[in-house]
């Protein structure tokens, strides 16, 4: 005997007739970038998807990424751990939180550093003769983003991009002298690698140089970071008045004599001035 196929009605949902043994239909997968990882793909449209609409419930984006509301719950929930995104609770929309902020901040003090510092650096480097570089801080490490180059430059040595630690440079001593006292402390309190005979490792000496550079306003590195170079560094300032960067100067330890460094400091600090007006600083 031929049975007649049951149709299923309009307003049922075709799950609930599913044999247990099947599986359940896959989701939509959004077509992800090549060599991305998906979750991280989809992650970065929920973040697109929040910067386009303003706010967005679960279900709503669940349907622009093609996935499940269980799927978006989770996305949804590790982005507001870590404050990239907020929940309005009166309403359960999500909307971008102050992480976002956080990092566009950083990109932006990046940009501008750069952008007002070039004049600043090639002004500097003319002067000085040696070569001049703007750094930020990079997690534990200092970067150079801008770098040029005087007449007496005598080494072919890029510095640009480079990542150097903050305890054996004088960019980095600025920059770690001028961190949170908590932050400071728990990067002064690791085990320092020595990377010369002159590189300060001890935390007590370290303190006091810290303190000293804080004080006169600039700070001085010899053959600390790599044999026969010297560098001088002074602070860069953002409008509120934090320390966002440090602008140097650097050359031979056999031209940087100890008299020629404090006369490099003295300009360098007056070159770092002007680039903190230009960011804002002091108005």
């Amino acid at each position: 005997m031929t049975g007649t196929r049951k149709q299923p009605d309009q307003n049922e949902d075709p799950r609930e007739n599913r044999p247990e043994d099947q599986p359940e239909p896959r989701e939509k997968q959004p077509k992800a970038a090549p060599g991305s990882v998906q979750s991280v793909d989809r992650a970065v449209s929920v973040l697109e998807i929040l910067a386009r609409l303003g706010e967005a419930g679960v279900t709503e984006i669940a349907d622009e990424l093609g996935v499940h509301k269980s799927t978006a719950f989770r996305l949804l929930g590790v982005l507001e751990n870590r404050g990239l995104v907020g929940q309005a609770k009166d309403r359960g929309k999500y909307f971008l939180g102050a992480g976002v902020l956080r990092l566009a901040g950083a990109a932006a003090v990046r940009l501008d550093i750069s952008q007002e510092g070039g004049p600043v650096c090639r002004d500097l480097a003319d002067e000085l003769g040696e070569t001049v570089n703007i750094a930020i801080l990079d997690d534990d490490a200092a970067v150079n983003i801008m770098q040029a180059r005087g007449p007496a430059s005598v080494t072919a040595q890029n510095w640009l991009g480079r990542r150097t630690p903050l305890h054996a440079t004088s960019s980095g001593k600025i920059l770690l002298a001028h961190l949170p006292t908590t932050l400071r402390e728990g990067l002064v309190a690791r085990t320092l690698p020595r990377l010369t005979e002159h590189t300060v490792t001890g935390t007590v000496a370290l303190r006091g140089e810290l303190e000293a550079v804080v004080e006169q306003g600039y700070a001085i590195a010899v053959e600390e970071l790599e044999v026969g170079l010297a560098a001088v560094a002074a602070p860069v300032r953002a409008h509120d008045g934090k320390v966002i960067g440090a602008l140097s100067a650097s050359g031979p330890v056999y031209r940087l004599t100890e008299d020629r460094l404090t006369e490099l400091a003295k300009r360098t600090v007056v070159a770092a001035v002007e680039l903190s007006r230009r960011m804002g600083y002091g108005f």
